[in-house]
């Protein structure tokens, strides 16, 4: 059996040697090695557009470098120019799919997301709450309201301080992906409330209902690139560039609007 085993053994060499000849046994394939690192190009919020259909990309109202350090250029042109234009061309396509929601504005729509079609669902909530969030924030900003809405803050909340903690609880506790909310309720109340993947208050079967007055993107496409976990400091800057005289005009489009 011995003899049998090296002399195929013998067969199996000579076999092989002829190769071996051309090719030394340890053979050196050449990788090339990485160049330079490469330039990341970003655009201008002017030069994204959707495809034609019923809703059009928000317009974002500062350049994409202007909210830092709060949040990073790469990730607001990745946010803006990718993720939103995602959603908002697929609700395009799912609108112009549907006869019934034709003209229809995006918050009555969201009223008719009751879960029933996922896909409208996702996309409609996707498109809003985005548009929404950029409005909500603005370059060099930040601080606390000083009007109206100041005083109705500490009315609900007992102080600005205790909002903020609420607020921060809120986004920082929303398990997975989601968004935080301050919310006018249906009583004229502020409170505060979290909502999961592209949920938002408008829509039926939320755990708080009302009209929305600012919202923080928790998603981790929203921060990761320059927070990566640190998802509670994301938040504490966020605090830094909130747009307090938006969310000062829709409290009191949504306080007209109860009258």
């Amino acid at each position: 059996m011995k003899k049998v085993i090296v002399i195929a053994l013998c067969f199996s060499f000579m076999f092989f040697l002829p190769s071996c000849k051309r090719k030394k046994l340890t053979e050196v394939v050449e990788v090339p090695l990485p160049s330079a690192e490469e330039k990341v190009t970003i655009g201008q919020p002017d030069d994204v557009s959707a495809d034609e259909g019923q809703f059009s990309l928000a317009k974002l109202p500062y350049q994409y470098n202007e909210l830092q350090p709060s949040i990073d250029i790469l990730t607001m042109e990745v946010h803006y120019s990718k993720h939103y234009l995602t959603y908002t061309n697929n609700l395009n396509k799912l609108v112009a799919a549907d006869a019934t929601l034709t003209d229809l504005s995006i918050e009555d729509i969201l009223k008719k997301c009751d879960g029933t079609n996922a896909d409208l669902k996702n996309n409609a909530g996707g498109y809003y709450n985005h548009g929404f969030f950029w409005e909500g924030m603005k370059p060099k900003s930040g601080g606390q309201p000083k009007d109206t809405l100041a005083s109705v803050i500490t009315r609900d909340f007992g102080s600005f301080d205790n909002f903020k903690t609420q607020f921060s609880d809120a986004a920082e506790k929303q398990f997975g992906s989601g968004w935080a909310w301050l919310v006018l309720d249906k009583t004229g109340k502020l409170v505060v409330t979290s909502t999961p993947n592209q949920d938002n208050p408008l829509m039926p079967k939320q755990t708080v209902s009302g009209t929305p007055l600012l919202n923080l993107d928790v998603w981790e496409h929203a921060y990761y690139l320059d927070y990566q976990y640190k998802r509670k400091k994301y938040i504490e800057n966020f605090f830094k560039i909130i747009n307090w005289k938006k969310v000062s005009e829709r409290f009191e489009e949504a306080t007209a609007a109860k009258k």
